[in-house]
């Protein structure tokens, strides 16, 4: 069993910062495969990023490529996800999900996950 769970999320202006985290309680972290996604109201879930288990793989989607990053930190268990220049299309609740990989890969689908926080709500205004 892994747990996950998200913080860091708030309200912030358009072209504004700011920083998720997700704690997972699976020893030894360092071993998860990691993925962030969101879903806006009224839509799908949606790929953002991923990260392999070793940290030196990663995958974004498309809409925040050059926006977003992803980092793994094996001293504090956590996930992390650095947005730069947000924009109001970014509002959304974010969500962690881990899996134990049996590959060196990185995932992208929402199937690919078993284990998922319940998510932290961005807010991005114009």
């Amino acid at each position: 069993q892994v747990q996950l769970v998200e913080s860091g999320g708030g309200s912030v202006q358009a072209g504004g910062s700011l920083s998720l985290s997700c704690a997972a309680s699976a020893r030894p972290f360092s071993v998860l495969a990691m993925g962030w996604f969101r879903q806006a109201r009224g839509q799908e879930r949606e790929f953002v990023a991923a990260i392999n288990w070793n940290g030196g793989s990663v995958a974004y989607g498309d809409s925040v490529k050059g926006r977003f990053t992803i980092s793994k930190d094996n001293a504090k268990d956590t996930v992390d996800l650095q947005m730069d220049s947000l924009k109001p299309e970014d509002t959304a609740v974010y969500y962690c999900a881990a899996r134990r990989p049996t590959d060196p890969g990185v995932y992208r689908e929402l199937n690919d996950y078993p284990y998922w926080g319940l998510g932290t709500q961005v807010t991005v205004s114009s």
